[in-house]
């Protein structure tokens, strides 16, 4: 049902090669402010500089918001490009409901975002010699407002464009929904192979990445709607910005603790993926009565007929 909402609007398949097109350039559009300040602070000597120097020039919260903001010009331009493109409305984008359900949003956040805070306070009294407390009032004060104001964009547009534009834009090309599920999902964590996570513990975290995608396109397809996505990756997003930061991850914030371990990617990649994601999926499948799990998650795609009303005579 979720799939096949993008049938009742333009959904040629070139619209959707167009539209990513455009999409694209909005991201690149969004880079700019970074480059131009960095550019700014360093001149010329950036060239020289790499990744992880680069993103240390500016003041960590003000990188932040510059890095999120990125995301935020491609979630702009992607809702014009629903909109305007293929004519076809944010609510049957996000959910086949007969409106978003905030509840699901809700939950989804606070579920991850309880799992997290428990985690890292479990480690930290496990082990504090990994950790330092990093808290100081005023830049934490400043990333909670960029955090909440900024995360849920970032995290928002890869949602819509990975679990919503391109998994509804595959599935009514090939009919089916394990194809979408299958290609939304490795192309969503290997965007990730670049991040300064993958450098330090190895291409081992790429299957953390891939099988997040995969936990995400699970819930996408089984409630028939992206609002438990949408909640999770947020809530997993912004708890983890707040809670804890390392020299080596991708975003380095103001956080409450700093990892000072050395990073390692070994059960502590494998365990999420394959014992606490089936468990998050238990949880949600039992609150929200999921079914038929073989025709939601490999079944066809078919496009829905639609009655016209019978004229007057």
């Amino acid at each position: 049902m979720y799939i096949a909402e993008a049938f009742k609007y333009r959904h040629e398949f070139w619209r959707y090669i167009i539209g990513t097109i455009l999409v694209v350039g909005g991201v690149l559009i969004g880079q700019i402010p970074l480059g131009v300040a960095i550019f700014l602070e360093r001149g010329m000597e950036i060239a020289s500089m790499t990744e992880g120097e680069l993103m240390r020039v500016l003041d960590s919260n003000f990188t932040l918001f510059l890095i999120l903001l990125t995301f935020a010009a491609g979630l702009g331009v992607l809702v014009l490009v629903v909109k305007l493109l293929h004519n076809q409305t944010l609510k049957s984008l996000t959910t086949s409901r007969k409106k978003v359900d905030w509840g699901r949003v809700w939950f989804g956040f606070g579920l991850v975002a309880a799992f997290t805070i428990s985690v890292t306070l479990i480690e930290y009294m496990l082990s504090p010699e990994d950790f330092l407390v990093n808290f100081k009032p005023v830049p934490f004060a400043i990333l909670v407002a960029v955090a909440l104001v900024m995360i849920p964009l970032q995290t928002s547009f890869e949602e819509y464009l990975f679990r919503g534009y391109f998994m509804q834009g595959l599935g009514v090309l090939v009919k089916n929904r394990w194809v979408p599920l299958l290609v939304t999902s490795v192309c969503f964590g290997g965007l990730h192979f670049f991040n300064p996570e993958v450098t330090q513990m190895g291409n081992l975290i790429m299957v953390y990445y891939i099988g997040t995608g995969f936990l995400l396109g699970i819930m996408t397809l089984m409630d028939e709607g992206m609002e438990l996505a949408l909640g999770f990756h947020a809530g997993n997003n912004l708890t983890a910005a707040l809670l804890i930061t390392a020299d080596w991850t991708a975003f380095q914030t103001e956080s409450i603790f700093k990892d000072i371990s050395d990073p390692t990617a070994g059960l502590d990649v494998l365990v999420p993926v394959f014992i606490i994601y089936p468990l998050f999926l238990y949880i949600m499948a039992k609150k929200y009565g999921w079914s038929d799990w073989k025709n939601k998650l490999f079944g066809r795609v078919e496009k829905p007929e639609i009655i016209k009303p019978v004229e007057e005579v």
